[in-house]
């Protein structure tokens, strides 16, 4: 009930379409992500929710790979631009190359930069303005929305520039 008044007062839930309902390369009917994902998944890629902060074994990985969505499998970011921002979820000052998009999020009576991922649209989390060098940002992800693939390398053209 609770997650239901929150998605009616954040104009988000069940209902509500994903990254401004656009057309996604992976498409599912609503009771097909329910299948695939585990609930907090859904809850997050699906409907815009956020897991709280320190429950993510994510936050804690330090080692080399490439974090993916969990819902379709899109390569979204490298281990090598993600930092400890002491929030709780994983961050990264960099996006791989045509892994995410942004749109605004003026949910809960403010208004924020979210990140979806361009495959699928499943809702990762949002990015700010306080990160570190070069980029200035933080992209503070949901655990839940990423799988990670320990030992894994993007192509040097789908990597972000190194400090």
């Amino acid at each position: 009930m609770t997650e239901g008044l929150f998605g009616r007062l954040s104009g988000r839930g069940a209902s509500s379409k994903t990254a401004s309902a656009k057309n996604f390369e992976v498409a599912m009917s609503d009771e097909e992500w329910r299948r695939r994902l585990s609930p907090e998944q859904y809850r997050v890629l699906r409907q815009h929710g956020t897991e709280r902060a320190g429950t993510s074994p994510l936050d804690k990985q330090h080692g080399a790979g490439i974090y993916h969505c969990a819902a379709c499998g899109q390569p979204l970011f490298d281990a090598g631009t993600k930092f400890n921002s002491g929030t709780g979820w994983p961050s990264f000052w960099a996006p791989l190359e045509n892994g995410v998009e942004t749109e605004t999020d003026r949910s809960f009576f403010m208004s924020r930069t979210e990140v979806h991922c361009r495959r699928c649209g499943g809702h990762l989390g949002h990015v700010f303005e306080d990160g570190p060098k070069p980029t200035g940002l933080r992209y503070c992800m949901n655990g839940v929305s990423l799988a990670f693939q320990l030992g894994e390398t993007a192509p040097d053209t789908n990597k972000p520039d190194k400090p």
